[in-house]
């Protein structure tokens, strides 16, 4: 309620002022036209950062203006052309204010991956110690058995977070480390088979991130549907190796039985998607990354098995 009385208040008072520059100007603008501008102008400015959009509102209103104010004539042509390339540039600067709000989002969650990453090893170096004296005290007692299986657990942790940083990136090593997690929470058993580390790709970071990110959610999330409907172990395989002037990268994971048709289109429509509830996005940003980099993208289904093949070209 106060907020609508500071509009209102505001207003009035610029509408009065505004419709007496407007009389000693000779113009003729009626007072309600005055009235509607301010009001229109009030209300899409009352917070201190106005969006992009709001701006433009307000100059398509003064645009519209020109029919109150001007006799018929052929100023009304560049009105409405006026008014149509104001709304393409609207559209394209929303477009790239979304992209730029997208861009944040990732770098804060890509920041999130690293210092999880970073945590993990800290504390594994913190523990080594610790560790070392567990399995010392056991040998002393000569009790091999429980140190060998001790040891066993060791290695099988070290592992897990060896096989997601080796050789990697931060951002990298950090979108790698979350799914792996990720995976073995939803009790999904999750390989990475990487004779290279992903960071060689000839990809940039934030295009890298976003390739391996969707991938392996894209994989994780059939899994998980195809756990519930089996009641079984879900499996996922991430391979990359280099053959022939290529970097070639494989991904495996259990679905779901699929349709032909949504087969057959899967990479072809953004709306195609496997999963209910989801609007295929993410196969989109798969493709759109593997035609900017001249990459190659083939896929197979066969006994509810889907396997993604991805081959990019090793130039830098």
């Amino acid at each position: 309620m106060a907020r609508i009385n500071t509009i209102v208040y505001y207003a009035v008072l610029f509408t009065i002022h505004l419709q007496a520059q407007i009389i000693f100007l000779q113009l003729p603008v009626p007072m309600y036209m005055t009235a509607f501008i301010v009001l229109t102008a009030v209300i899409l400015l009352r917070n201190r950062m106005a969006s992009p959009q709001r701006i433009f509102y307000i100059i398509q209103g003064i645009v519209c203006s020109i029919y109150f104010v001007v006799a018929p004539s052929t100023i009304y042509i560049s009105a409405i052309m006026l008014f149509i390339v104001l709304e393409w540039y609207r559209s394209k600067a929303l477009r790239e204010f979304k992209s730029l709000q997208e861009t944040l989002r990732q770098t804060e969650a890509q920041q999130q991956q690293i210092n999880e990453t970073f945590r993990v090893v800290r504390q594994e170096r913190h523990d080594f110690l610790k560790h070392v004296a567990a399995l010392h005290f056991l040998m002393e007692r000569s009790d091999y058995s429980e140190a060998k299986e001790y040891l066993h657990q060791l290695v099988d942790s070290y592992e897990e977070t060896n096989l997601s940083i080796k050789g990697e990136r931060g951002v990298i090593a950090g979108v790698l480390h979350e799914m792996y997690n990720k995976a073995k929470t939803l009790n999904i058993a999750i390989h990475y088979d990487l004779d290279i580390p992903c960071s060689q790709l000839p990809i940039a970071d934030t295009q890298l991130v976003a390739l391996l990110g969707n991938i392996l959610s894209n994989s994780i999330e059939a899994c998980q549907e195809w756990q519930k409907l089996n009641n079984a172990q879900g499996n996922i395989s991430l391979q990359l190796y280099k053959r022939s002037g290529l970097y070639i990268i494989t991904c495996k994971n259990n679905t779901v039985p699929l349709p032909r048709d949504i087969v057959d289109s899967l990479f072809g429509r953004s709306e195609i998607t496997t999963k209910q509830g989801h609007d295929g996005l993410g196969t989109t940003i798969i493709k759109d990354v593997v035609q900017k980099y001249k990459g190659f993208l083939d896929f197979t289904y066969k006994d509810e098995i889907f396997t993604l093949k991805l081959k990019f070209p090793a130039i830098h």
